[in-house]
């Protein structure tokens, strides 16, 4: 019944892949959906596209090994949402851009902020490799196959719909998955097995007191995810493409503001599911197996399965959405900066070149990350690499750029050189998991940008008033 379950899923993925390839005429409906969607797509494909195998499998174990404060992860998620929703998203949807290196050239003018693309093409990757390596744990144990042949399956279908209608495709399909999310998490997983486990009654008398303790987890830790998951959150070119896709700012800000909401209550639900499990099955080898422990052996047949599908869904909306960043990155920033050409946004998108090209970029980038993702058994650490650089490093160059009318293109260059450096430099000295590395980077960045910006010319007066001009349309 549970693969059953699994099949018809992926079957209907292609299906709503096949929908959107109707609904993806030109270049910037593969993009950005058009800039159409409303508030409830916008909702649902935000929530999608951040609720990846981290969030589902990795809060269940969070929740397994620490309790209630197993949530931090998730939250600290869901308040980058928010913030970039509240205060960021209708300034970004305003621009009418693709890409977040996009903004840094129209803010400050200036070509060698355009390297940033280089390092947003390896963060959005490595965030797809993660998803894709993810989702193919779950093929390996339903459909008993190695792990290479897991992966090409899973990516056979994501690059599939992905390739058929763009972002389009992507958003159909991410709100079937949010739905299936929904209903796995929320109405099938936590009532039961918070139920097999005695309720919330049995779940005090049944774990040690420390489970029930927010900071249980500890301060480092919980402050370490919130620098590191809600700063990126705030520069992600995954997250930034579907603000792009929003039919209106005030769309962006509030249906952002619901996801983030959304996000937070999924995070508590994971850390109880995960309580629960500790409850039912102490001692598991490893945290990230409750999820699937809960799943298979606690829960009928059926609803196994629908809950097995809600969190191969939360794994395939975050590697597509990745996956169309990547592409986007690729043909509108990276190509173009190393070739020397013309940006991007010079290209009439509504021509049929822009869009069959499009959908190269992807199946190219598509197959760069499932190879990736069989070739490297440890992807972490370059997922921490690309993470910590996209922070440390560009974090105060793309925020400052929104926030401070004084930065200028030479701070923004230095800062972010300066700070992917160092950044890079303590990793040795520390550890690439350790927190220092990150923390150094932002320091430095920030006083960089700040002096550097203080030091030299404000910004062209006609680049100012270009970039003034697109936030006011």
């Amino acid at each position: 019944m549970n693969l059953a379950i699994i099949l018809l899923y992926l079957a209907a993925l292609i299906l709503f892949g096949y929908i959107g390839k109707r609904k993806a005429k030109n270049a910037e409906d593969f993009r950005v959906a058009g800039r159409r969607l409303g508030p409830a797509l916008y909702t649902g494909t935000m929530c999608a596209v951040v609720l990846g195998g981290a969030s589902t499998v990795g809060g269940v174990g969070l929740g397994y090994k620490f309790g209630i404060s197993g949530m931090w992860l998730v939250v600290a998620i869901a308040v980058g949402v928010l913030l970039l929703s509240l205060i960021f998203a209708p300034i970004i949807a305003r621009l009418k851009i693709y890409t977040v290196s996009q903004m840094l050239s129209l803010r400050y003018g200036v070509r060698a902020t355009q390297v940033s693309s280089i390092v947003m093409l390896a963060y959005t990757v490595m965030i797809a490799v993660t998803s894709t390596a993810a989702y193919a744990t779950v093929f390996r144990v339903l459909l008993d196959m190695d792990r290479t042949s897991a992966i090409l399956l899973g990516s056979l279908v994501v690059i599939g719909y992905s390739l058929l209608g763009g972002m389009w495709s992507i958003t159909l399909t991410d709100m079937m998955q949010f739905a299936i999310m929904t209903v796995g998490i929320f109405l099938l997983m936590l009532p039961f097995s918070l139920n097999k486990a005695g309720g919330w009654q049995g779940l005090t008398e049944r774990l040690d007191s420390s489970f029930f303790a927010p900071g249980a987890m500890g301060m480092d830790t919980i402050i370490t995810m919130f620098v590191i998951y809600t700063l990126g959150i705030l520069v992600g070119q995954d997250i930034w493409q579907r603000v792009f896709s929003a039919r209106s700012p005030q769309v962006a800000r509030w249906g952002g503001a619901g996801a983030g909401i959304y996000i937070a209550l999924y995070g508590i639900a994971g850390a109880v599911i995960g309580m629960a499990a500790a409850a039912l099955a102490p001692g598991l080898e490893s945290k990230d197996d409750a999820f699937a422990t809960v799943a298979q052996n606690f829960l009928p047949a059926g609803i196994g399965g629908i809950v097995l599908a809600a969190g191969v869904a939360a794994m395939m909306s975050t590697a597509s959405g990745a996956l169309i960043a990547a592409a986007t990155v690729a043909r509108v920033d990276v190509i173009p900066f190393l070739t020397g050409k013309p940006a991007m946004q010079e290209e009439d998108p509504e021509s049929d070149t822009a869009l069959k090209a499009d959908r190269i970029y992807l199946l190219i980038l598509g197959v760069i990350t499932t190879a990736l993702a069989i070739a490297l058994t440890d992807t972490v650490t370059s997922l921490t690499i690309a993470y910590d650089i996209l922070v440390g490093g560009l974090m105060v160059a793309i925020l400052g750029g929104l926030l401070w009318k004084r930065g200028t293109g030479v701070a923004a260059a230095l800062s972010m050189a300066v700070g992917s450096l160092v950044t890079l430099g303590c990793m040795p000295i520390f550890g690439v998991l350790a927190n220092e590395p990150i923390y150094y980077g932002i320091a430095v960045s920030l006083v960089v940008y700040v002096v550097a910006s203080l030091a030299t010319k404000p910004t062209d007066p006609a680049v100012i008033k270009t970039w003034q001009e697109r936030l006011k349309a």
